[in-house]
Formats: structure tokens, C-alpha cells, sequence
């Protein structure tokens, strides 16, 4: 039995849940105790507090975890980044109240800084040489230069809507985070291949994000046009059809190009376009 450590609320929280549900591992939702297993897959998902999950995998209370990166980084716990997930992004970065000057790093000199993530900061204004004051908060970070209680703030920025609410601006971004599945160095062979099985099918999941899997009917005499128009993983399917003047193509698609080759394919003759979504994909 493998054992994950999950943050039990927030972004994290429904975004493992996602994945874990996309991959087909099922988790009674219902059932929020400290720890659940999973009636399908080898597993149990053991609930923590978002900066005790580091702390957990690199100890042995839980085998792997899903965590931010800046939380990982913040606490220095010694576990291995099994995989990044690509998903809960964000970033961390230093703002102040909008209507001041900003004159580049060395502006926050002698000033006072409010954070959640103390460990990051000092090691970025060491590499700065900046002397700075550092002011440790586990709440609201962003109200803290509204009442006087710093001068800027280093936080977590996703849409950046928080530090406008608050007549604050980014100036420096520190960080880029993600979130991570970590694991324990000390794993057991057992519990590694019930990993590779998750990871296997994790993979299958993110393959197919933003594809599309295209058949549509097109023109022999135009087929090498259309063919060399599509970015299949290898080559399109290519199928006769009762018409030996036509036949049917089938490829996969990423959404980021899909509208301009789509375009492209009507003005080659293809026609009876179909679009269907991809659940999952094995490369």
C-alpha cells in the first residue's frame, strides 16, 4: 500500500483530486478523515496541512506527496521530486503599494518586508546583497503595508486580482512554482512499482490534455496537401471509403493550433469534419 499525503483544502486540494479521479484512482470524497484508501488502487491519501506534507514524505509518515514547489523549497525537507504535476501554478514574487517609485531590488534596502516564505526571501536578497528586514506572517500577507506593518510583501501571485485589491503592484518575481509530487528517498521496491503504475497512468492523462482527436472525410486527390498540413503524433489513419474519390482521415490535434489547421483543411476539400475530446492517452 502506497501512502499519499494531500493538502485537505484549497486549489491543491481539487486539482489532486482531479488528477486522481482523471487517472481512474477512486477516493470516497465523502469520507474526509485523516486517512482514506482507495477501493480501486493500492493507495491511501493521508490529509495534511499544506507545509507538513515536506516534512511527512521526508520522514516516512507518507510515501509521496503532492505539494507546491514553494512550500518544498521553503522547508528544505530532504525528499526527491518524483514528478512535476503542471498544474496549481504560480508564482512568488515581491510587490509594494502601487503609487511608489520602484527603483529595482536594492529599493527594499533597510526596508521592512512581510512573508509567509522567509527561507526563499533571505536566500534571494543574500544573492542580491541586500539587507533587509524580514517579517514573518502566516495570514494575510497583503494587507500589511496598508497598516503600516511593512513596506512590501514577498507572496504568492496567481492572477496578481489580490495585490490590485490591496493598491498593490509586482515588481520583482522571485520564483516560478508548480505543484510537485515528492517522494520518500528510502521508498521500498514494492511501493515504487505501485508509483510507476500511478505515474504510467498520470502521464496518460497530461498526454491528452488540450488534444483533440479529429476525423473528417477528404479528397484523395488532395490527400498528400492535407497530410503534410497535420502534426499527427506519427502519421494520420488514413481509412478507404465506399466513394473511392474520398476517404476518411483521423489524427490527433493540439488545441493550440487547432482553429488555423482546421481553416487550412476546409480550404484543401475536407469536409464532415468531426471533433471529439481526448480522455486519455498512451504515447
Amino acid at each position: 500500500m502506497l501512502r499519499i499525503a494531500v493538502q485537505s483544502k484549497g486549489r491543491l486540494f481539487d486539482d489532486t483530486m482531479n488528477l486522481l479521479a482523471e487517472a481512474d484512482i477512486k477516493i470516497n470524497a465523502g469520507k474526509r478523515t485523516l486517512l482514506v484508501q482507495s477501493p480501486n488502487f493500492p493507495i491511501e491519501i493521508l490529509y495534511l496541512r499544506d507545509d507538513d506534507i515536506p516534512q511527512s514524505v521526508a520522514g516516512g509518515v507518507a510515501d509521496i506527496g503532492v505539494v507546491g514547489e514553494n512550500e518544498f523549497v521553503e522547508r528544505g525537507e530532504d525528499a526527491e521530486i518524483v514528478s512535476r504535476l503542471g498544474f496549481s501554478r504560480c508564482r512568488l514574487s515581491l510587490a509594494i503599494p502601487k503609487d511608489i517609485r520602484y527603483t529595482g531590488p536594492e529599493w527594499f534596502n533597510g526596508k521592512k518586508i512581510a512573508t509567509s516564505y522567509p527561507g526563499i526571501l533571505r536566500h534571494y536578497m543574500d544573492e542580491k546583497g541586500i539587507s533587509a528586514d524580514i517579517h514573518v506572517i502566516t495570514g494575510s500577507v497583503e494587507i500589511s503595508p496598508g497598516i503600516g506593518l511593512a513596506d512590501g510583501i514577498f507572496d504568492i501571485v496567481s492572477s496578481g486580482s489580490t495585490l490590485v485589491s490591496n493598491n498593490l503592484r509586482e515588481v520583482e518575481v522571485v520564483m516560478q512554482s508548480e505543484a510537485l509530487l515528492i517522494g520518500n528517498k528510502q521508498m521500498s521496491d514494492e511501493k515504487k512499482q505501485i508509483l510507476q503504475e500511478m505515474l504510467f497512468r498520470f502521464e496518460a492523462v497530461r498526454s491528452a490534455e488540450d488534444k483533440k482527436y479529429v476525423r473528417m472525410n477528404a479528397p484523395k486527390a488532395r490527400l498528400k496537401e492535407i497530410i503534410d498540413v497535420l502534426p499527427g503524433l506519427k502519421s494520420p489513419t488514413v481509412i478507404p471509403l465506399a466513394d473511392e474519390e474520398w476517404c476518411s482521415v483521423h489524427t490527433v490535434l493540439d488545441q493550440k493550433r487547432f482553429w488555423d489547421i482546421i481553416g487550412k483543411l476546409k480550404e484543401m476539400g475536407a469536409q464532415g469534419i468531426l471533433v471529439t475530446p481526448i480522455e486519455k492517452m498512451i504515447l
